[in-house]
């Protein structure tokens, strides 16, 4: 074959290639956010304190899309300094220019400014997340992505009754960008945790977190999809359900062979979903996550739970922290983890 011929059968291959990429591509809806980030007062611990977040909440909103969508997100800095948005695991295929690491792909939206992002899913089908990415600014300013299946099909598993976002994050007491900085500065050992949280509370059995205690609702013997997120700043955490199996059907977007276990392992940054089958006889389950640990003198036990109490046909979670709470009930799983 002369080189002509090698040119245009190149040349030919090529967009073939191309026209079946474009075949391949999953066509989805358009959706618009708006990001509004600003300093705003929440009390936790007795204490109040000024955190960055966005749209006024901690965690952020939930960006709840299907296979194949695009999202466009209007970032408006309100804040004191400069941030960036990461979309942690999306692939975001020919587009990096949206991927959001600070001085990597793009610098900081400075205070006063907006910065819009399109975020394009491909194959990623589950539960990821956003975070800033910008020093430790994603102690406070995350959320979840929820990514369904594309439009008229379904889970590879059964459908659940519901599903639930449980955020797992950290609490810091004073400016953390100001403690980040100071240790960064002074080689001090960086910030640790006072408390960790579910969904943003600590919980009823921490001090001035009683009236604050997150809530759901569920059913006996329905099975539910939780999708769970470590947004805590660089802790793995073991995670476990006090006398129930869960069963990992994916992680970071991606189904996986159903794994059924007693507890998980969830590292930081990582998402999984899990199916939780409430089958138990009536009465008071906990759902529990800690640090693992390994310093000696050991750290303080950061351990946040969530109690799942059954009425009749129906179900409460309360969502904890256990740092009082751990005589009575961590000896009642505490086997069941590493």
């Amino acid at each position: 074959m002369n080189s002509k011929n090698m040119h245009t059968m190149l040349e030919f291959l090529g967009i073939m290639l191309l026209l079946g990429q474009s075949f391949c591509v999953v066509q989805g809806d358009v959706h618009f956010y708006d990001f509004v980030l600003e300093e705003k007062n929440f009390t936790k611990l007795c204490n109040t304190q000024s955190i960055l977040v966005v749209n006024d909440s901690f965690p952020g909103p939930v960006i709840r899309v299907h296979k194949g969508d695009t999202v466009y997100v209007n970032v408006h800095n309100q804040g004191y300094y400069g941030v960036t948005i990461h979309w942690h695991g999306v692939k975001q295929p020919r587009n990096p220019w949206s991927d959001g690491p600070e001085y990597i792909t793009q610098c900081p939206i400075e205070p006063g400014s907006n910065f819009t992002y399109e975020v394009i899913f491909s194959d990623e089908e589950g539960t990821l997340w956003w975070h800033a990415h910008s020093d430790w600014t994603r102690a406070t300013v995350h959320g979840a992505i929820v990514i369904l299946p594309p439009v008229g099909s379904t889970y590879i598993f059964a459908n659940p009754h519901e599903e639930e976002i449980l955020v797992l994050g950290p609490w810091y007491e004073g400016n953390l960008k100001e403690l980040v900085d100071e240790a960064i500065e002074t080689g001090d050992d960086m910030p640790h945790t006072v408390a960790n949280t579910i969904n943003g509370e600590p919980g009823d059995f921490c001090p001035c977190s009683n009236g604050t205690t997150y809530r759901w609702m569920v059913d006996y013997g329905k099975t539910y999809l939780l999708r769970v997120i470590n947004a805590v700043m660089n802790a793995e955490l073991f995670f476990a359900i006090s006398g129930h199996n869960l069963t990992v059907v994916g992680m970071d977007a991606h189904y996986i062979k159903p794994i059924s276990t007693g507890y998980i392992m969830i590292s930081p940054g990582q998402t999984m979903d899990v199916l939780l089958t409430a089958n138990q006889s009536l009465g008071h389950y906990y759902m529990a996550a800690r640090h693992t640990q390994a310093k000696t003198p050991p750290l303080p036990d950061l351990t946040t739970s969530m109690q799942l109490q059954f009425y009749n046909t129906e179900a409460i979670i309360l969502s904890h922290h256990l740092l009082l709470f751990q005589v009575h009930f961590l000896s009642t799983w505490t086997s069941s983890l590493p």
